[in-house]
């Protein structure tokens, strides 16, 4: 992937307002790996009055269920999921202070409007690439609901992680673009 705009986490709003779709960044820091049921559990906390396991404000939540490790590697194969699954869970997590997330594929048009309410992002990550990827995480420590195995809520560290901003916060659509292009 050709170079990008370098960020780090946690997201700022000035980070967020500068993203335009079809930017292609290199994101430094700390990411949040879940998939559905840590999704599930997170929301369920919220709604229950509970203080989420994690500190929401500007982070970015990556999609992922990770492999097992080899002998000297952090994580396995650590490329995402299909992202529209999480789009039911969305919204508490924004009402937080979430900022980004990332994943494959596009986008409910609900959750397209709530990136557009709360300022926030999608990164698309290449589906294929986990071990690419993999290459890319410093450090992974698990967090909570380790009952979950492989779903478990982890936070990684990442270095020059590549994605692709497909929604921005001003309704911006990656794969709407594409649609149109293709069409004409």
């Amino acid at each position: 992937m050709r170079a990008g705009r370098r960020i780090e986490t946690p997201l700022g709003e000035e980070v967020v307002a500068e993203l335009r779709v079809g930017d292609r960044v290199l994101i430094s820091g700390r990411l949040y790996v879940a998939r559905d049921a840590a999704h599930k559990r997170l929301v369920e906390d919220l709604l229950e009055g509970r203080s989420p396991p994690i500190d929401l404000e500007g982070a970015i939540i990556y999609y992922m269920a990770p492999t097992p490790p080899k002998p000297g590697q952090i994580l396995g194969a650590a490329g995402p999921t299909t992202s529209i699954r999480m789009d039911p869970y969305l919204e508490p997590l924004l009402r937080r202070g979430l900022r980004g997330t990332i994943g494959k594929g596009y986008r409910s048009g609900r959750a397209r409007e709530l990136m557009r309410r709360y300022r926030a992002v999608y990164f698309a990550a290449i589906g294929g690439a986990g071990a690419y990827y993999s290459n890319k995480i410093k450090s992974s420590r698990l967090v909570a609901y380790g009952d979950l195995g492989p779903e478990a809520l982890l936070e990684i560290r990442v270095e020059d992680f590549p994605a692709i901003v497909a929604n921005d916060i001003y309704g911006g659509d990656l794969f709407e673009q594409a649609v149109r292009r293709w069409r004409k």
